[in-house]
């Protein structure tokens, strides 16, 4: 299996700019795009255990979008083979000092394109 492909790894960090720029500012229509719409897709975030693409459509929906802004650094994406990557990222808030957030995706090459299969996000202590 190759590691890192320069046009794969090129593909999916072009989708997880789309992600980022999608969470910061509430697109919550592309943030499900980006979501494999399918009940095995899971999203683990700091207070929600999400199973399935429809309940992660529905705290989307309700989430507030004040605060959404934030700053990555020390971000990974690792492909494997044609259709595989992991992305990971370290996140800060304003809206939370004080602690930093981490970010974890699987994405997978769908028909569609790709996609996010299982997500986590938490916090820690800085």
């Amino acid at each position: 299996m190759e590691i890192d492909i320069p046009d794969v790894k090129a593909e999916v960090e072009a989708a997880f700019a789309r992600y980022e720029a999608a969470l910061t500012t509430n697109d919550v229509d592309t943030l499900q795009a980006l979501f494999w719409a399918d009940p095995h897709t899971i999203r683990y975030g700091i207070g929600e255990n999400l199973h399935g693409h429809e309940e992660i459509g529905r705290f989307r929906a309700a989430r507030s979008p004040v605060g959404l802004a934030r700053r990555i650094f020390r971000t990974v994406i690792t492909t494997y083979g044609r259709d595989c990557a992991t992305a990971s990222t370290l996140f800060e808030r304003d809206s939370v000092p004080g602690k930093v957030g981490r970010q974890m995706q699987t994405w997978v090459r769908m028909p569609e394109g790709w996609r996010i299969v299982a997500a986590h996000v938490s916090l820690i202590d800085a």
